[in-house]
């Protein structure tokens, strides 16, 4: 019979198909066929941790199928995905096949590629090999790892917090993160300080140039101040005048004095592409361009890969193969000119200690493939996905880019009534070779400065002040979540998406204008953790964690003693908490709105499984609840309802008029709604009027 090749997914096989000749079956298994049951633990902790895996209760029919096929086919090879997880699944297809036929054992064998072509998949064939049990292992680690953690403190916060909480072992570092960001920032002071600009004439520059005020008698005004925040140190920057009398003092000081041109200094300088993508650089451009979570970004990457477009997207490496440089360069050549070729290759270093799923970063397969041919068998967002990918990929063989910078220094000629001398600065930059940036333009716009020349003479034409605050450091959105959990080594790029997901499904966090910020459910979760199991739920713990996995994917280490000398403290803890703990107190947010049922409360916001709502704060002793309409500041540009946050079918939120189905306004952003004026959304209504042959009426007295 013909050779049985076993995939994960039906577009994966379709795609395989088209390379494999008639001597090939292609079957799919629909992902995992064997998993830890989810109604107990399913971990023998007795029996050295073994995993309790039993057949996913859909899968049957197919499990099935596969092991009559594998029963009549002279080879069985295994083409599941070439990472630790894929390297599983392989491992239990092959024990659910032979399971029944002893025999078939030595029928099986295990191919890789890091992309879905005829070459690749080709090679991959002629060069099989066995299932690694290496990767196997490091794969049940944290199966099984996780599930301890997950099955085992879970039950505890319903006992403590409420009913239906969860905790995890890596998402719980993820809401530290953004709990304790939160609280720096409620902690943070924000200082007012000043910066002071002057605009000069002179015989160069007769329309004008803005300077900034950067010393006082040869001294920095401005200063950098550093903070020490959970995941890191938070840098900011400001000046030492400190006070609007102390910058209208010193702009009144320097109103009367000339100025010259102290120094002219221009310089070349290169700006060099970015590597390739990986899995979480991805994840991170998609946020940021289109403001995809994660696991909307991975769900497309992963489409692409199966479809052939993209080459593997779970990958820590920025590697590219040898013969795709070779096309990469022979593209560049002739469709940029030579000059946008460098002499040699581009080579990147992987950052990851332990780059261990794809050899190769992300890129396309055919670069002559383009945005188009996707948008057309895809769609849009797949289009864009690939755009991204295609950009960056060609663009890391591209040559630097050649900015001349110019920065133009202006000091007083003699000092100052008060005794001072006041330099300033003005900065320019004018691109004078694209490189790279020709087909991956990044934020640069050109400020050509005047041929200015030392000696110069400048007079201030006006000088001003600007009041500025220190910001607070940042909430987190997903691309600054995910490089965190990237540089802190917490998780691997590929669950990223998970991780982010599980919190906003859980309720634990909320996304507002883009950012996270935590619930109060999330808050007590998070408290209640630290509190009780500060060692787990902590950076070091969890990065170590991730390289004692690698370790064991690479052979270096038996995963069976990574849990005991993970269990054997984790289980003691686990007792303590059991019996010592204290019930931790939800907050919830009060209302003025008295209870209408019972007259003795007001209502207060509650989360549940659905989001938030409105219930009497004599719960449960009352149990009245209504839906929450949570408002924004916000009047709406059509009829001054109020601007109120709702939500799609999906759970994506948008911002509507509470007097809708009578008004239909709708917004994605804030912004856009503050951008909508009253008269602009008459004139649009009047031109559509006046478009569909409406007439308005007239107005009677």
């Amino acid at each position: 019979m013909k050779n049985l090749v076993i995939v994960e997914s039906p577009t994966k096989a379709r795609t395989i198909g088209r390379f494999l000749g008639s001597d090939y079956s292609i079957k799919f298994s629909m992902g995992h066929v064997l998993d830890l049951p989810k109604s107990k633990l399913g971990v023998d902790i007795d029996n050295d941790f073994k995993p309790q895996l039993q057949m996913v209760e859909d899968k049957k029919s197919i499990v099935l199928e596969l092991q009559k096929l594998a029963k009549k086919a002279d080879l069985v090879i295994l083409a599941t995905d070439p990472d630790r997880e894929g390297e599983a699944i392989a491992a239990n297809i092959k024990q659910l096949l032979s399971s029944e036929n002893k025999g078939l054992s030595g029928k099986f064998k295990r191919i890789v590629f890091h992309e879905i072509t005829k070459d690749a998949i080709e090679e991959a064939v002629k060069r099989p090999r066995a299932v690694d049990d290496n990767l196997v292992d490091a794969q049940i680690a944290r199966r099984v790892l996780d599930r301890l953690v997950g099955y085992q403190i879970s039950p505890i916060l319903w006992q403590k917090v409420r009913r239906g909480l969860s905790a995890g072992r890596v998402q719980s570092v993820a809401l530290r993160f953004i709990v304790e960001r939160e609280r720096e920032i409620e902690k943070f002071s924000k200082e007012p300080y000043y910066t002071i600009h002057a605009i000069f004439v002179g015989k160069s520059s007769k329309n004008g140039v803005v300077f900034d005020l950067i010393l006082i008698n040869d001294k920095r005004i401005d200063e950098q101040k550093t903070f020490t925040l959970y995941d890191g140190e938070y840098k900011i920057s400001k000046t030492t005048i400190t006070k609007e009398e102390i910058a209208k003092d010193l702009i009144k000081d320097m109103q009367k004095l000339s100025y010259i041109v102290s120094d002219v200094n221009q310089k070349e300088v290169r700006r060099s592409p970015f590597p390739p993508h990986t899995t979480s650089v991805l994840q991170q451009d998609g946020a940021r361009r289109f403001g995809y979570p994660g696991k909307r970004t991975m769900s497309l990457a992963q489409k692409l890969y199966e479809e052939g477009f993209i080459t593997y997207h779970r990958t820590d490496s920025v590697v590219i193969a040898s013969s795709a440089i070779n096309a990469f360069r022979t593209y560049i050549k002739s469709t940029y000119g030579e000059e946008y070729l460098p002499e040699k290759p581009n080579f990147y270093a992987t950052k990851q200690k332990a780059a261990q799923e794809a050899h190769e970063g992300i890129r396309p397969t055919n670069i002559k493939r383009t945005v188009e041919d996707v948008r057309k068998e895809l769609g849009n967002d797949y289009a864009k996905i690939y755009d991204l990918i295609w950009r960056r990929s060609l663009a890391s063989q591209m040559s630097d880019a050649i900015i001349e910078s110019t920065a133009v220094i202006a000091k007083t000629k003699t000092k100052s009534s008060k005794g001072n001398i006041y330099t300033f600065r003005t900065n320019g930059s004018v691109l004078k070779f694209d490189g790279f940036l020709k087909i991956n333009p990044q934020a640069l716009q050109d400020k050509k400065l005047p041929q200015y020349t030392v000696g110069e003479d400048l007079e201030p034409e006006k000088i001003s002040d600007e009041p500025h605050e220190t910001p607070p450091p940042p909430r987190y959105n997903d691309a600054s979540l995910i490089q965190t959990l990237e540089e802190k080594e917490i998780g691997r790029p590929s669950t990223y998406a998970s991780i982010i997901s599980t919190l906003t499904d859980r309720a634990y966090v909320e996304r507002v204008e883009r950012r996270f910020e935590p619930t109060f459910v999330g808050e007590a979760v998070n408290d209640f953790l630290v509190a009780n199991f500060s060692t787990i739920d902590d950076i070091p713990f969890t990065a170590q964690m991730e390289t004692d996995l690698d370790e064991v994917a690479q052979g270096k280490k038996e995963w069976v003693k990574m849990m005991k000398e993970f269990y054997k403290p984790f289980s003691k803890s686990l007792a303590e908490v059991k019996e010592g703990a204290k019930r931790v107190k939800i907050e919830t947010e009060k209302t003025d709105e008295e209870c209408p049922e019972c007259h003795q409360s007001n209502l207060v916001v509650r989360t549940g499984r659905f989001g938030k709502f409105l219930s009497c704060g004599r719960f449960p002793d009352c149990k009245f609840t209504k839906p929450f309409v949570e408002k924004t500041k916000l009047k709406c540009p059509k009829d001054d309802g109020d601007i109120i946050i709702k939500k799609t079918r999906k759970g994506r939120k948008f911002y509507g008029c509470s007097n809708y189905p009578n008004c239909d306004f709708a917004a994605w952003k804030l912004e856009d709604i503050r951008g909508v004026s009253k008269r602009s959304m008459t004139m649009e209504k009047k031109r559509v009027e006046e478009k569909n042959g409406d007439q308005p009426k007239q107005a009677t007295s």
